[in-house]
């Protein structure tokens, strides 16, 4: 029994090993998984592609109130970015020269309104969200507005606002994604 145990704890060990080097590979090759609900789940790799509308960035947000309200009710994660934030993967849906509105219905971009942008008064347990409210805001030359594309409850650009491009940390694209719930 005693070996048995053995074998098995050093298997696991081994295996161990052997998935943390793997993981820390893929890293060190610009792989970075995302497990939130701005995008789907999966991994993404860092490109040399531009910071372009329709681009997937990760982001260090700016130091800001809303951010460190976001931190500590956990809508994003500390990290190593300025001000102890995470990283935030999201996509650019406006940039210099759009107009951007946020109204009861959703955000609009240049008068469409985006997919899954209606603002949330609450968050899941009642308190408060952040709004983001201006009636036709034109983005300036290092503006972005970054979204979800995919989650109503994503904690984005309808809730912080614009963001700067030199928040922009890398531009990713998917390399293996995966349906959430």
């Amino acid at each position: 029994m005693r070996k048995t145990l053995g074998v098995v704890a050093g298997a696991t060990l081994a295996f161990s090993v052997v998935a943390g080097a793997l993981a820390g590979g893929i890293y060190a090759a610009g792989g970075r998984l995302n497990t939130s609900k701005s995008l789907e789940l999966g991994l993404y790799f860092i490109t040399e592609r531009p910071v372009e509308k329709g681009a997937y960035v990760m982001v260090c947000p700016p130091q800001s109130q809303v951010f460190d309200e976001a931190r500590a009710r956990g809508y994003i994660d500390s990290g190593f970015c300025p001000g102890g934030y995470g990283h935030l993967m999201k996509k650019i849906l406006a940039a210099k020269g759009d107009t951007v509105s946020a109204t009861p219905e959703g955000v609009t971009v240049n008068g469409v309104v985006l997919p899954y942008s209606k603002p949330f008064a609450a968050d899941g347990i009642g308190r408060p969200l952040p709004q983001y409210s201006p009636d036709h805001y034109t983005l300036g030359e290092s503006e972005l507005f970054l979204m979800s594309d995919r989650s109503p409850t994503s904690f984005d650009g309808r809730y912080f606002g614009p963001i700067t491009r030199g928040q922009v940390t890398s531009v990713i694209r998917p390399v293996l994604t995966w349906k959430g719930e």
